[in-house]
């Protein structure tokens, strides 16, 4: 998944950041408000980890600007501020949660997935389609009690589109968020369309895969109706 880390403090953005991409999270970062509001504004973000004290922003105006321009992000304030009006006004302009300085990296992990499973409405960690097991936690895929073997990408692919079942993605959505952020000249649709036909073929080997479906001129969605 996509996370954008907003935080004036290059070492701990950093920190977050190597952290988190050894966690399988794609990451960008951005050291001042208006780098933020101008990232939030063009790119797709599945998180948003966001420090209230910019220099040049106040943090809960991004949050308030984000949801005004409909992103679906989910945020996660980070601060030193320990005020409770301060918690209290992030909640209630849509932040998902709140993590006070300093914290250990394993809890705002333990924090994302929470929010995560909210937002996805997982109520365990293993999704069934068909005769597919998804085990999101450990990042597997199981069919009839074997592992289907699949590069990291395809796995990637796949979980996102679970995720987001009974909802198209369309093809520069699935890019930007397993790939990350593109420009314009550089993105080609065809290359979603070869990895979904790779992951097809590989899953097809295993059982029948109607659940993913193609949805044609827009992109692709997995269907649990």
């Amino acid at each position: 998944m996509n996370v954008l880390i907003v935080e004036d403090e290059l070492s701990l953005a950093t920190e977050i950041a190597s952290f988190l991409k050894s966690e399988n999270f794609l990451c960008d970062t951005a050291f001042t408000g208006n780098e933020a509001s101008e990232k939030i504004a063009v790119n797709l973000y599945d998180f948003v980890l966001l420090d209230l004290g910019l220099p040049d922003y106040n943090g809960l105006d991004l949050i308030r600007e984000a949801r005004k321009e409909g992103s679906e992000a989910s945020f996660i304030i980070i601060t030193a501020r320990g005020a409770v009006e301060d918690k209290v006004k992030g909640l209630d302009l849509g932040a998902d949660d709140y993590l006070a300085k300093p914290f250990a990296l394993v809890e705002l992990l333990s924090r994302i997935n929470a929010v995560a499973r909210r937002k996805f409405s997982l109520v365990s960690q293993d999704i069934t389609l068909g005769e597919f097991t998804v085990q999101v936690q450990a990042r597997k895929l199981i069919c009839n009690g074997k592992e289907v073997d699949l590069t990291k990408k395809e796995y990637d692919l796949l979980q996102y589109l679970v995720l987001n079942r009974d909802k198209v993605l369309t093809r520069q959505q699935l890019y930007e968020h397993i790939w990350g952020n593109i420009l314009d000249d550089q993105y080609d649709s065809n290359f979603i369309d070869v990895h979904i036909k790779n992951l097809r073929r590989k899953l097809n080997i295993h059982a029948p895969s109607p659940w993913l479906e193609t949805v044609r001129g827009v992109g692709y969605r997995v269907s649990t109706e």
